[in-house]
């Protein structure tokens, strides 16, 4: 695959992710006690061999990302950014992969506590490096999306973009019901992900990029999930060709939904 990385990333870029010992590094972030679910570590997510647990995926990803986001990749985070409502001072940033929304939301946001959090230690790796050369501090950490780790009412922001069609739709809800867990009441969720209208009739476009769980995503609505999840001023804007931003607000007085477990 070197010759298609080659081209897909530039030889120059190529040539410094050689000099990275990659299962070195990943230890920085790696929770040795963490197993991971079937569901991620078996599919090969982009036609990778061993999907986000091998580090071509991360030095691969962005490309792959920016393909599949037209026109724009960067506008269509940048949605993400203008839907926020308040002035968030704990932010975390699920699903982070190698911290292009993450990055956006601390540049956004300077004075926050910003988080990002990835089942692959080697997407933390890139996206450590990125948040380095751009001067900015966040956190990394490694875990999973439905079961984060922090305590209830953590954070005041919580962004899920791009992870949801990579997961399997009961895996899914346990991340939404999971993010209205992690913020405190009158926080906002907002989740970018792939516009479920239209790839219900885009079924090539997912056999392209190797997705194994978008047909299952497009079948189902980011909005019922929030709204089962109890999120209240649920709405979903369409940016770009094939993308949406749905955003929602955990209600002051009622609880969540209270998480079901469901087998890797």
């Amino acid at each position: 695959m070197k010759p298609i990385i080659s081209v897909l990333i530039g030889q120059d870029q190529l040539q410094f992710y050689e000099t990275i010992n990659w299962q070195k590094q990943s230890e920085r972030f790696r929770q040795t006690n963490l197993i991971y679910p079937d569901y991620y570590s078996q599919p090969n997510f982009h036609g990778i061999e061993g999907g986000y647990l091998n580090p071509i995926a991360a030095i691969t990803y962005d490309t792959v990302t920016a393909y599949a986001s037209p026109p724009n990749e960067t506008r269509i985070r940048e949605q993400l950014i203008t839907t926020i409502e308040n002035q968030p001072s704990r932010i975390l940033d699920l699903g982070c992969g190698t911290g292009s929304t993450t990055l956006m939301l601390k540049q956004a946001f300077p004075e926050a506590v910003v988080i990002g959090l990835d089942l692959s230690p080697y997407m933390l790796i890139v996206a450590d490096y990125k948040a380095e050369q751009a001067g900015l501090d966040i956190q990394w950490q490694h875990g999973l999306a439905e079961a984060a780790g922090f305590d209830d009412a953590s954070f005041d922001l919580v962004t899920v973009s791009m992870v949801l069609h990579e997961t399997p739709p009961q895996i899914s809800q346990l991340i939404v019901q999971e993010c209205c867990r992690l913020l405190e009441p009158g926080g906002q969720l907002i989740i970018l992900d792939g516009n479920q209208r239209k790839l219900r009739y885009a079924h090539w476009l997912i056999e392209l990029f190797r997705e194994p769980y978008s047909k299952d995503y497009a079948a189902h609505s980011v909005e019922d999930w929030m709204i089962a999840a109890f999120f209240k001023q649920v709405r979903t804007d369409y940016v770009g060709w094939i993308n949406q931003v749905t955003s929602g607000i955990k209600p002051i007085k009622k609880g969540c939904v209270k998480m079901v477990k469901v087998k890797s």
